[in-house]
């Protein structure tokens, strides 16, 4: 008989699980709370309860083709980095082109999941759901992938802020927040500089009197804009995931603190932290320093304390008539649907292996997918997770050991916890390449380079010199797709058609001579490690050496 998978969410991750389950010939089944696909990139005009919330302007910070399913990739007409409108429309897309929207049942909520009585034998469990009418049904799945996410419980630490029951002005968490047009011309303290806030604080000083954002730690500040125009996250390939590998940590926080204050000085714009480079998410903005530059916004240390419609800082520096104090200070994640003894959460801390499979259980039929917080896109995380999840629901894939498997978590945790600063945010951090290379190792999928540099060398240069797209992992192996190799042969079209937007000539480049100097050089260099036991061979007879080079040449 056809597995029975429960999908809980509809979002990226849930839509990604549907299409895995097909793939594998399992039956899903995804419950979806709201009335429609998309989870966290749905725009609505007013928050949802227990649902992720977005502002109406947001951009996403990852590029088209790093955010892409490894297997359709995103139309080349739609821009490098998409409104939130534009990624639903990708979503539906993905969803019509695998036929996903019937296995869907919206304004369906997940009340309850728990073992059944037999699991030990089954390893089955009860669903318990209720519609939009209140009626309410139970369920019997063979495996359950989790797919909420982890933007659906604000973190409003208010105790931290005295006197804000003292605020004369208004104040809420960031997911609360959606057009600046409220404020015009009035005063707005945004408190936290991750993404959302520097998103806000930049959106809202356009229109409001003075804006002051609210820093207890300072933040390196990346653009979405690299080197010559191109998308910086297309420049991080597999080479300087070698080069970070093995270089000292605090030598390549160097190299990239030094870039990063070539665009601007981060100490001279107040922004610089005591902590390096990768020992924090990165924050991305492309408009911060200019804000600061026309003097809209003011950086500020943590608030002291509230008092009426004043705002002291840890400076000592105080402002008065604020009316508006916005909370980007992140997210707690819960699972209020599941026994604590099967998923336990404290602090946004939960121990599940490689961030999927609870290790204690009977039977590995529980996966959470899209539980991380990636220096990378998440889209193609969920889609690798949720690939190897189907497998090992169907038995093609065992894990390891629980003892295997709560010392990989252990020593996971011990790793972020020596590379990272202590924060709420810190617990569920993965670098993308690396931890799509160590998934799609164990799913059967991870690109084979150096022999690729053999059997196909044009592909191979671009697997390890170009940017890692999704698309290497449908190469080989399980769910190989036809079409990967021409997405990656096609990337860099899809990254600049959508900027040809008028005909614009070029002189045409010379052609380089740095090839005549770097094949003989590479030679020279193969042919000296390969007679590296032959000197003295050489040095009696040097002509048969040299024969030897120029029928290699």
């Amino acid at each position: 008989m056809t597995r029975r998978v429960a999908v809980v969410g509809a979002g990226s991750s849930g839509l990604t699980c549907i299409k895995c389950c097909l793939d594998e010939g399992l039956e899903p089944v995804c419950f979806e709370s709201s009335d429609d696909i998309g989870g966290l990139w749905r725009f609505k005009e007013n928050p949802e309860p227990e649902r992720a919330s977005i502002y109406h302007s947001l951009i996403i910070n990852t590029s088209k083709e790093m955010m892409s399913f490894s297997d359709y990739p995103i139309p080349a007409h739609f821009p490098n980095f998409m409104h939130n409108s534009l990624i639903m429309d990708y979503f539906r897309m993905y969803a019509d082109h695998f036929h996903l929207h019937k296995h869907v049942r919206l304004n369906t909520k997940v009340l309850q999941i728990k073992q059944r009585s037999d699991f030990s034998r089954s390893g089955q469990w009860d669903v318990e759901t209720e519609n939009k009418d209140g009626k309410q049904e139970r369920h019997i799945f063979d495996a359950v992938m989790i797919c909420i996410g982890h933007h659906c419980e604000p973190h409003l630490p208010l105790q931290d802020f005295p006197g804000i029951e003292t605020f004369k002005g208004k104040y809420f968490h960031s997911r609360d927040y959606k057009t600046p047009e409220e404020w015009r011309n009035k005063k707005a303290v945004v408190v936290g500089i991750g993404n959302s806030g520097i998103d806000i604080a930049v959106e809202l000083s356009r229109v409001t009197k003075q804006l002051y954002l609210s820093t207890r730690r300072g933040a390196w500040i990346l653009n979405r804009v690299g080197e010559k125009g191109i998308p910086l996250d297309l420049i991080f390939n597999r080479v300087l995931e070698m080069l970070q590998r093995y270089l000292p940590f605090g030598f390549l926080c160097s190299l990239g603190e030094n870039w990063l204050n070539q665009r601007f000085d981060h100490a001279l714009y107040n922004l610089k932290p005591k902590h390096r480079l990768f020992s924090q998410h990165p924050t991305v903005n492309d408009d911060l320093p200019n804000r600061i530059l026309s003097g809209t916004v003011q950086v500020k240390p943590n608030i002291r304390r509230v008092h009426g419609s004043s705002v002291e800082f840890d400076d000592g520096s105080v402002v008065d008539d604020i009316d508006l104090l916005v909370f980007c200070t992140g997210y707690s994640f819960s699972y209020p649907f599941l026994a604590s003894s099967v998923i336990s959460v404290s602090e946004n801390k939960a121990s599940l292996y490689k961030y999927v499979f609870a290790p204690e259980l009977d039977h590995p039929t529980l996966a959470v997918i899209g539980l991380v917080q990636p220096l990378g896109a998440i889209m193609p995380i969920s889609e690798m997770q949720a690939r190897w999840a189907t497998r090992v629901f169907k038995g093609c894939i065992k894990l390891p050991p629980t003892k295997v498997m709560l010392k990989d978590i252990e020593y996971k945790k011990e790793a972020m916890a020596k590379r990272y600063v202590t924060s709420q945010r810190h617990t569920i951090q993965v670098d993308y390449i690396t931890y799509m290379d160590e998934i799609s190792e164990i799913v059967g999928v991870h690109p084979r380079i150096f022999r690729t540099m053999l059997t196909d060398p044009q592909l191979g240069v671009k697997l390890l010199f170009g940017p890692c797209t999704p698309y290497q992992y449908r190469l080989r192996g399980p769910g190989k797709w036809a079409g990967a190799r021409r997405a990656i042969f096609t990337q860099w079209e899809r990254v600049v058609q959508p900027m040809q937007t008028r005909p614009c000539s070029q002189p045409k480049a010379k052609r380089s001579s740095l090839w005549a100097l770097v094949l003989p050089t590479a030679a020279v260099a193969l042919l000296s490690y390969h007679y590296r036991n032959n000197v003295s061979a050489f040095l009696q007879d040097p002509s048969a050496f040299l024969a030897s080079f120029n029928i290699h040449l």
